[in-house]
């Protein structure tokens, strides 16, 4: 496995050279890790909270460590101190944690708001009307420790590539549209995270500015 030319692979491919690249690092060894920093990988992404506590501490301080996967409320306070960026947040209960969390510390902590596109019950995410209900609430307007970068979204499982282009653009509708609105300050729609290692092309094409990259880097799991 060469993952430095993999990379390389990869970002070739890129039809935005300014969308970012997170390296889904999930289950992978440490030495995988360190290999791709050595090729340059500052960004890497993890989708359960005591791998990403495990490998933190064991990787160069500059790394960008993106929280991917479902994240439970009661394991929020174990990565505040340190993440990025958390790509998932699918509720409002979990915001509100992750900003008393970020209270605690002092520190505010970057997120994107995850929204549900995929005609699968298993994704998680917000639907338009409780992304409305939660942005009219007292509760949502009084956060202070949350800095909201924009959506994220995960595509339906399929081979149909017409229709996780027409997921995509509805989530890139759905962000141009959230980006006009009179939102609180700490609310800048920046980012949009979509794409995976079968679908970031597709994603690009449709104004991704992050893509989340494993097996065309690490090989299968």
């Amino acid at each position: 496995m060469d993952i430095k030319a993999n990379l390389e692979a990869v970002k070739k491919t890129f039809l935005n050279q300014e969308c970012r690249l997170i390296a889904v690092s999930k289950t992978k060894p440490l030495s995988d890790l360190k290999e791709a920093y050595d090729a340059g990988v500052r960004d890497f992404g993890e989708n359960k909270v005591q791998e990403l506590q495990t490998k933190q501490p064991e990787m160069p301080v500059d790394v960008n460590w993106h929280m991917i996967g479902h994240l439970q409320s009661n394991k929020v306070k174990y990565i505040v101190p340190f993440v990025h960026l958390i790509h998932g947040v699918d509720s409002f209960k979990l915001l509100k944690e992750i900003n008393k969390q970020g209270k605690k510390i002092d520190r505010k902590i970057n997120v994107l708001l995850q929204i549900h596109i995929a005609k699968e019950e298993t994704k998680f995410g917000f639907d338009t009307t409780e992304l409305d209900e939660m942005f009219a609430t007292s509760d949502f307007l009084s956060l202070g420790h949350v800095n909201i970068r924009g959506l994220m979204g995960m595509a339906t499982f399929t081979e149909n590539k017409d229709q996780v282009r027409k997921e995509f653009r509805e989530l890139k509708s759905l962000f141009e549209e959230l980006k006009r609105r009179q939102l609180p300050e700490f609310v800048q729609f920046k980012d949009i995270s979509i794409g995976m290692s079968g679908d970031y092309l597709i994603a690009q094409e449709e104004g991704s500015t992050m893509v989340r990259i494993g097996s065309a880097i690490f090989g299968e799991r």
